[in-house]
């Protein structure tokens, strides 16, 4: 089998295309919650410690000088991305956490009883009339 043909297999296969499909979607809400991290719950926190903003927060290990940049460690930006993390996590949390009990929903619902073959029918009846 040739490369190509496995890279091919592999492609077409349902899991990877929704892999894919789920990498994009992770990205987008990935965008959202950076977003609502940085732009709604930060400034109020910010202001409730005193007007800080996160995102200069930083130690300066080195100072700028002529055109080489100022070293910098930037712990700001950092608690901002551990709050994205966490709330990524709680969301996903709870959508695995519904999934699983909608499944086990589905699991404990009984199962429907197949209704009787074309012969057992037949036989039911013709049990009824000779009892007749």
């Amino acid at each position: 089998m040739s490369i190509v043909q496995e890279f091919k297999d592999l492609a077409i296969k349902g899991n990877v295309i929704d892999m894919a499909v789920g990498v994009i979607i992770g990205v987008a809400f990935g965008k959202i919650v950076s977003s609502l991290v940085a732009d709604v719950l930060m400034p109020p926190i910010g202001v409730l410690l005193g007007g800080v903003d996160f995102s200069n927060l930083a130690v300066t290990l080195k100072e700028a000088v002529g055109t080489s940049p100022a070293v910098v460690i930037a712990y700001g930006k950092f608690i901002q991305t551990l709050i994205d993390f966490t709330i990524i996590a709680a969301v996903i949390f709870m959508v695995v956490r519904l999934i699983n009990s909608l499944k086990k929903k589905e699991a404990a619902a009984p199962a429907v009883p197949a209704a009787p073959s074309k012969e057992q029918v037949l036989l039911t009846e013709i049990r009824d009339l000779l009892k007749k």
